[in-house]
């Protein structure tokens, strides 16, 4: 909308205005979710907050960031079917705030939102090959480019969800990610791109305040599901367009945290005969607390290994070979302790009993 304006200014006042919207209007959200009874009540031993909090603060986030990208971003037809699928998901994640909507009907939402990206032109059909000593830089997707974009934005949309079980950690991890993929989108030439990441990071910064432990309202399905929503859409539209870096890894080590939680918990219940619905405190921030850290310490931990991981997917940019060697070893490194010590070395933890099993759509709802 402004052309005339530097790159950098448009990625100060995107930010800008994404916080300050967020930051306002999320009081006025909270009295609006306790008017319509978008309220989280602990029920089971999964919560770890221990009276009613409202939700569907995401509606703040929301909508901080669709008006500071319609005022700053060049609006293109992959930035406006981003959009339309970000109100699919809101309205869907808003709706299953007061009444929790069944996870097929989500799950259908999220195909529509995704569907409705890749007809507007997100989608990648090629990546850069990970063997950096290879000839070939370059993998072409071919007929698996519709059905890897879906499942990485679909995933990507829950991996935020599934984490967000601590005050403050989804939106946290998310504020990380979106910083860290606005660098690597300032490295590689996408200042559209980085527009758009700016002005997630400002809202997701702006609501933080009443969502850190002691929480004052969470943002629900309609916040992290809007988080990985758009951290999918973005990824694709910038880092994954980008052939001459490791583009691959740059976003799936920005997103690292939650996606890993997602896979593990997916293949945790596959293996033991349950639905990938199936609820457990498995997830990492469960871990933690078996550990014998209090909220804001996990919240801590998961934030710091988020940043590290995203300092090591912006240091991939860099061309240079030696650089990239160091970071793919770091990386490796780092999971593989993160691994050993939370997952080692942590309190034997009890499934839920059969009678407290809920969807997960319900463990998804604590902040």
């Amino acid at each position: 909308m402004f052309p005339h304006l530097t790159v950098w200014v448009k990625l100060l006042l995107a930010a800008a205005a994404a916080l300050f919207i967020s930051h306002l209007l999320t009081p006025h959200v909270k009295t609006f979710a306790e008017k319509v009874g978008a309220i989280d009540v602990p029920r089971d031993s999964r919560r770890v907050h221990n009276h009613p909090i409202p939700r569907m603060g995401g509606l703040a986030i929301f909508a901080g960031f669709v008006l500071s990208v319609l005022i700053f971003a060049e609006m293109s037809t992959q930035v406006m079917g981003m959009l339309i699928g970000a109100i699919i998901i809101a309205a869907m994640g808003a709706v299953d705030d007061i009444v929790t909507l069944n996870a097929w009907v989500k799950l259908a939402a999220q195909l529509l939102a995704a569907w409705v990206a890749i007809r507007c032109g997100i989608v990648f059909d090629a990546i850069s090959n990970p063997i950096i000593f290879s000839e070939t830089t370059t993998i072409q997707i071919g007929m698996f480019a519709i059905p890897l974009t879906v499942l990485w934005i679909v995933g990507c949309t829950n991996a935020v969800n599934l984490i967000d079980g601590l005050d403050g950690l989804a939106v946290g991890v998310s504020a990380i990610s979106s910083f860290t993929m606005l660098v690597v989108a300032i490295f590689v030439s996408e200042p559209n791109t980085a527009v758009i990441l700016a002005a997630l990071t400002g809202a997701c910064i702006g609501f933080m305040p009443y969502n850190l432990n002691p929480a004052k309202i969470f943002m629900g399905d309609v916040g992290s599901q809007l988080l990985g929503y758009i951290l999918a859409t973005a990824s694709v539209m910038g880092m994954f367009k980008f052939h001459a870096i490791i583009t691959f890894l740059v976003p799936v080590l920005a997103m690292a945290v939650p996606l890993a939680d997602t896979t593990a918990a997916f293949f945790r219940r596959i293996c033991h005969g349950q639905s990938p619905f199936h609820a457990d405190k498995k997830h990492l921030h469960h871990l933690l607390l078996a550990m014998g850290l209090d909220q804001k310490q996990a919240v801590a931990v998961l934030y710091s290994l988020s940043a590290v991981l995203g300092l090591i997917a912006v240091l991939l940019a860099n061309t240079n070979v030696f650089v990239r060697v160091i970071c793919l070893v770091l990386a490796f490194a780092i999971s593989i302790l993160a691994w050993f010590f939370i997952f080692r070395h942590n309190p034997h933890i009890h499934p839920l009993d059969h009678h407290e099993a809920q969807p997960e759509a319900e463990d998804q709802k604590d902040a």
